[in-house]
């Protein structure tokens, strides 16, 4: 199949790969030249808009940081809409809120061109291994169709169900991360709070009921304070008001989600280096009163 792919980032890079590694024609475009260059060096066909990418594909994926930037590359000028045809197929990876999937999928409709929402979970690990898990979004039809291609990126293919499915879907899934590496952090510090060191606590909690991946990659950077170059913050951030906006939407309260905001707020405000998302014991820590404040000892 002929695919395109646009939007490649530390993600859609390895994405992109994959589809080379089985034997599609791949075209790409990019911002940046530099950005298609392994990939050109590979076999892709660089591109020097999305609009000619739409041209020579049978299905584009998009994997972008933001909604405004899914329009800009679909909608805007040299987009994705101005080299259409029928029977073109836009599979959006990116996260972004349900409403912008719907509005972009009911102008490619009118050009008799579907689109799928089918943002992912995995990160570089998983999107170089080709193992992502993806969550689908739009007709049932054109996810059958387009499945043997998302078998080249992802390993768990859900479909959800109609137009902005995936994105909830999505949403959902950042909803329980956020809260919960919230949650590794308030108990690091509860631990320290009360003089006992959180390492063994750690190795209890992964083997019981409280175990889960996010204990198990957080915990250790959290504890060896590895708060730059990791899981970029500003994406958690972004997500966290994703939730936040598709609840005011929904009129659901999700009060655990917006506290983690909150402190993800705060994070994204701190200067310096991009911050890795364990950087948020940092914020608990200065919210306690650490550095400085006297650690209870157990025996009191």
């Amino acid at each position: 199949m002929r695919v395109g792919f646009i939007g490649l980032g530390a993600m859609g890079r390895p994405m992109a790969l994959n589809f080379l590694k089985a034997n599609h024609c791949l075209a790409v475009w990019s911002r940046r030249a530099e950005s298609a260059q392994a990939l050109v060096d590979a076999g892709a066909m660089r591109h020097p808009t999305p609009a000619e990418v739409a041209r020579c594909s049978d299905v584009v994926f998009t994997m972008v940081t933001a909604g405004q930037d899914v329009e800009a590359v679909v909608l805007g000028d040299d987009g994705i809409i101005h080299g259409a045809h029928p029977d073109l197929v836009l599979v959006d990876c990116s996260t972004i809120d349900a409403g912008t999937v719907r509005r972009v999928a009911q102008r490619l409709a009118e050009l008799e061109v579907e689109m799928l929402d089918a943002p992912v979970s995995g990160g570089e690990v998983g999107a170089a291994a080709g193992t992502l898990s993806i969550m689908v979004g739009g007709k049932h039809t054109v996810f059958e169709r387009i499945k043997p291609v998302l078998e080249c990126i992802g390993k768990t293919i859900v479909y959800v169900g109609p137009s902005g499915a995936g994105q909830i879907a999505k949403a959902a899934n950042q909803l329980c991360l956020v809260v919960t590496i919230q949650g590794v952090a308030e108990a690091i510090l509860f631990a320290r709070a009360n003089g006992v060191d959180f390492q063994p606590i750690w190795e209890a909690l992964t083997k019981g009921l409280a175990g889960s991946r996010i204990l198990e990659i957080f915990g250790p950077r959290m504890m060896n304070r590895e708060f730059v170059m990791g899981i970029d913050a500003s994406l958690h951030h972004k997500d966290a008001h994703i939730v936040l906006q598709t609840a005011r939407e929904s009129l659901v309260a999700v009060p655990a989600a917006a506290l983690a905001a909150q402190a993800f707020n705060a994070l994204f405000a701190r200067p310096g280096v991009r911050w890795d998302s364990a950087a948020v014991l940092a914020v608990m820590e200065e919210m306690c009163g650490y550095p400085g404040r006297e650690v209870a000892s157990i025996a009191s």
